[in-house]
């Protein structure tokens, strides 16, 4: 009989993995998308559309399979959740319309909810003490986003796009079956099947109506949402603005992805160690800083001189932007995990709705920002506009942050890591 420690860390490996799978499938438009746009001739605002409608199911589902999670179980929820994305992954290559690949792209969109599935999964398996650095060790699945970075490129040089989204199915359904063989009931799920004592609909949903919550769906917004936007929009800015192929674009996209997931775990312990709200703080003064250089267009400045015209070429080169872009993806990464150390500290027992809403919140990002960025390109004609609308977001987390403090050393009179988290 397995004990619990290794009950533990078996179903963390296995969520990891599988939330890294789905995160690869919930991604792969990044790829196989700027084929499509130049296939059908699409504009920015199209391809913006075309990404980011995976990113809108994927987001709209947390909140009810978070739900599902805390009442059925983490185990058979996920199991059936990556068999139902393997079957519309596999019909994406044998679309060939604008709005076929939308439709299809909402379904497989799907594989975006099993965050909330994860997440809620993994509390239920952990003590107190370490739910940040598990819930960060989960996160850190984001990397999913590299694997397709690395990975998507490839297989559409060798055999074309289409083949892309039927090996992406076949790997689904791998991991589902891996994924039920090495996992195991989680307690608390356990624990309410043995006394028949269910927390109500009612219940998991209150936790809703305070304004907090939405607070935290906003710091996701930034922290995740913006992750998820860029990861599908870095490709293209790479191509565009310093004209590389796409291979060599999506593998220096990957220097943003890859270490935004995997540090996502080291922001967990950072959130157990340090205090979640001191931790987020950080991260949005480092993002803050590194958007406003990032945001500033090439530039070619003409002063007449006395002698003659003086030529000035004012941008940031591919070399500091991808520095910039890394530490961006570095904050994020930090901040995804903070903002769910935050949200367990308020509500450890509603982690499956109120991490669900978080989540979607988030996720929403994901799938609203790429359309921003499309529009913003396509009006104003600057590419850089993106991350122009990546800093005003920022700023006003922060403004937003900075009064809920202020509002609490009111409320309570005192100082505290604790009342600061809020």
């Amino acid at each position: 009989m397995s004990s619990d420690t290794h009950k533990q860390w078996s179903v963390l490996a296995m969520n990891t993995v599988a939330f890294a799978t789905n995160f690869a499938v919930w991604t792969m438009f990044s790829i196989i998308g700027i084929k499509i746009k130049q296939e059908l001739n699409l504009t920015d605002t199209q391809f913006g559309v075309l990404v980011a409608t995976p990113i809108l199911t994927g987001s709209l589902s947390r909140l009810p399979l978070g739900i599902m999670t805390d009442r059925f179980g983490g185990r058979i929820v996920f199991f059936i959740q990556m068999l139902l994305v393997a079957i519309p992954t596999y019909g994406l290559a044998f679309a060939s319309e604008y709005w076929q690949y939308l439709v299809i792209g909402l379904f497989v969109g799907l594989a975006g909810g099993s965050f909330a599935i994860g997440i809620a999964y993994t509390s239920a398996c952990f003590s107190e003490e370490r739910q940040g650095m598990a819930m960060g060790i989960f996160g850190a699945g984001n990397a999913g986003a590299a694997i397709t970075n690395l990975v998507a490129p490839m297989i559409v040089v060798a055999y074309g796009w289409q083949m892309v989204p039927k090996v992406y199915s076949v790997a689904m359904i791998l991991m589902a079956l891996l994924f039920w063989f090495f996992t195991f009931n989680d307690p608390k799920q356990q624990e309410r099947k043995r006394t028949g004592k269910h927390v109500s609909l009612s219940e998991q949903l209150a936790p809703l109506k305070e304004t907090r919550v939405w607070r935290f769906g906003l710091y996701y917004y930034f922290a995740f949402g913006g992750f998820v936007a860029l990861a599908l929009w870095l490709p293209k800015y790479y191509v565009g603005e310093y004209e590389l192929d796409l291979k060599t674009a999506s593998l220096i996209t990957m220097i943003f992805t890859l270490p935004s997931g995997i540090v996502r775990a080291f922001g967990g312990w950072l959130s157990d160690k340090y205090g979640a709200r001191t931790i987020n703080w950080g991260v949005f003064w480092v993002c803050l800083t590194c958007l406003f250089f990032v945001s500033y267009p090439q530039t070619t400045m003409v002063i007449h001189g006395i002698d003659g015209d003086l030529h000035f070429n004012i941008g940031v080169s591919l070399i500091s932007f991808t520095l910039l872009v890394f530490l961006i993806g570095i904050a994020q990464g930090i901040g995804k995990a903070s903002v769910y150390r935050i949200i367990h500290d308020y509500y450890p027992n509603n982690m499956g709705s109120v991490g669900g809403m978080v989540g979607a919140i988030g996720g929403l990002g994901g799938f609203s920002l790429p359309i921003v960025f499309g529009a913003a390109s396509d009006l104003s004609g600057v590419r850089s506009s993106c991350f122009m609308v990546l800093f005003g977001l920022v700023a006003l987390c922060m403004i937003l942050m900075h009064f809920a403090i202020k509002h609490i050393e009111v409320e309570r009179g005192i100082y505290t890591d604790q009342t600061i988290n809020g």
